[in-house]
């Protein structure tokens, strides 16, 4: 089974929660661990990642915490899979072609490379605007626990 990881999962919740915010607006890592239902210590794992990638932004403080560091209309789910996982690929020969000694010949790598672009195109196409406004703005009831 081809699965992305739970940490990719949850960074799309927390990039989606910022998502929802009004503009200029900071969240806190705790706010979000609560309200989406991550770990507390894998948000902050998760908040770091994202925060390299240049999704987010953080600071520290009494007027501190996370925000987007671009709208929402402008961070797309490709760009989330990869600061989480790296890049897409269903084959390792789709990035690193000459680690195959059959590459030359393998009619199979064509294949390959055009599902791993047709999986590229369709993440890059949905933002987390588009998500936002299809209903997530529901966030989970917590007070049930």
């Amino acid at each position: 089974m081809l699965t992305i990881s739970r940490e990719t999962d949850y960074a799309a919740r927390v990039i989606l929660h910022l998502a929802l915010q009004p503009t200029g607006s900071r969240s806190t890592a705790r706010q979000i661990a609560e309200l989406r239902i991550i770990p507390r210590a894998l948000v902050r794992r998760i908040v770091t990642r994202l925060a390299t990638a240049g999704l987010i932004t953080t600071a520290r403080g009494g007027d501190g915490g996370i925000t987007l560091a671009r709208p929402p209309t402008e961070i797309t789910l490709l760009e989330v899979v990869e600061a989480l996982e790296g890049p897409v690929a269903l084959n390792i020969c789709t990035v690193e072609p000459n680690i195959c000694p059959l590459m030359p010949a393998c009619t199979v790598h064509e294949a390959w490379v055009d599902i791993r672009d047709t999986l590229r195109a369709n993440l890059a196409r949905i933002t987390f605007a588009a998500l936002a406004q299809k209903g997530g703005a529901s966030s989970p009831d917590t007070t049930a626990r």
